[in-house]
């Protein structure tokens, strides 16, 4: 007997036969179409619609209180030249107060809260109306407006990022301090601006237009790019939602909330100017309670007391509602003290429904990690 074993044959080896893919089904088919379509509208469905969603509410607001107007005052309204005035009446006063709102919006984002903002306004407007400083003509008043509001929100910034200090007490602290200081300096008199440039800020027009408007836009134009298409924005907003997270992601907490503050007095510093012009004058008394209007209309447009949500929009809105329901009442002779009354319903109301979205969206998400795990 042979111990050979017997060698093996090779064999060649199959080709490779192209894999077939299987039959195409026109309902599976559908149903991707319909996925796909979906997720275009996720934005809109989900956080990303939240604030197109209530911009659309604000212009609902917007739009009763215009109905209520006309069926309050049909003569007037029924009048388009009247009508047109009214609107660039409503803008104009909704100015001023609409560039603190674009200032403390940040802040707000940012986590803080800042009640200094009218004191600001008051100290920077006597500041750059003194004699002094009238004799380096408008561009030193404007130059010092601008100066002396960032400057007193870099105080506050400071004390609040270095200092350790709770938003609320450092801003109150600041809003006692800069009303003194503006009562010492102007001798609680009314100190009248002798510029020309300051003063006709206020009385010109543009295309129909008063430039106050377009200083409004301008602020309103720079605050929304600032905070949707820049780090700073992004950052704002990191601090906000989350300080301790924003710090390991190696943000420089202290030195952002300090920028933001700065922020806020720089649109103070310009709120002075435009306020200045309109009364051709300043005193210490002057933008009495705005940081409150500001907070109002933000909170208002939809940024969240706790702070990480807002939008520029959000709050031009809610500045824009508040000056017509001054104006509604204005024109139908009805009381300050109502008007103040129904300023406060809006605010409880609007504090309400963002308390109310925001447990809703928590127990969401609770509810999604029990489901996931």
């Amino acid at each position: 007997m042979s111990d050979a074993t017997p060698t093996p044959t090779a064999t060649p080896e199959r080709p490779q036969l192209p894999a077939q893919s299987p039959p195409v089904d026109p309902a599976e088919t559908a149903v991707a179409s319909d996925k796909a379509t979906s997720g275009r509208l996720s934005w809109w469905r989900g956080d990303g619609g939240d604030g197109a969603k209530r911009n659309l509410g604000l212009i609902g607001v917007l739009v009763a209180l215009i109905v209520v107007g006309a069926i309050t005052k049909p003569d007037l309204y029924g009048d388009p030249n009247w009508v047109w005035n009214n609107v660039l009446a409503i803008l104009q006063l909704a100015s001023v107060v609409g560039v603190v709102t674009v200032g403390m919006t940040f802040v707000i984002i940012g986590g803080g809260i800042d009640l200094s903002v009218g004191a600001i306004v008051a100290l920077a407007g006597v500041w750059c109306t003194t004699v002094a400083t009238q004799n380096f003509g408008a561009g030193g008043m404007i130059f010092t407006a601008l100066v002396v509001g960032i400057c007193v929100g870099l105080v506050n910034g400071v004390l609040i990022s270095y200092g350790r200090l709770v938003p609320f007490i450092a801003t109150l602290a600041m809003l006692v301090a800069a009303r003194g200081l503006a009562a010492s300096i102007s001798n609680k008199q009314t100190q009248v601006s002798s510029s020309t440039f300051i003063n006709d800020i206020a009385a010109r027009k543009v295309i129909g237009i008063p430039i106050l408007v377009y200083i409004l836009g301008a602020v309103v134009l720079a605050g929304w790019i600032l905070l949707n298409r820049t780090t700073f924005g992004r950052r704002t907003i990191a601090v906000g939602g989350n300080p301790e997270a924003a710090r390991l992601a190696g943000i420089n907490v202290r030195r952002h909330t300090m920028l933001l503050y700065a922020l806020s007095g720089l649109c103070c510093g310009i709120a002075a100017i435009m306020l200045t012009s309109q009364a051709t004058s300043a005193q210490a008394a002057m933008a009495n309670l705005y940081e409150l209007d500001a907070i109002a209309a933000a909170i208002i447009g939809g940024t969240l007391l706790s702070g990480g949500r807002g939008t520029i929009v959000g709050s031009l809105l809610g500045v824009i509602i508040f000056a017509t329901i001054t104006n509604l009442f204005a024109i139908n002779g009805l009381s300050i003290e109502a008007q103040n009354m129904v300023k406060g319903g809006i605010i409880v109301a609007a504090v309400l429904i963002q308390q109310f979205q925001y447990k809703s969206v928590t127990r969401l998400l609770a509810r999604n990690r029990v489901t996931t795990a």
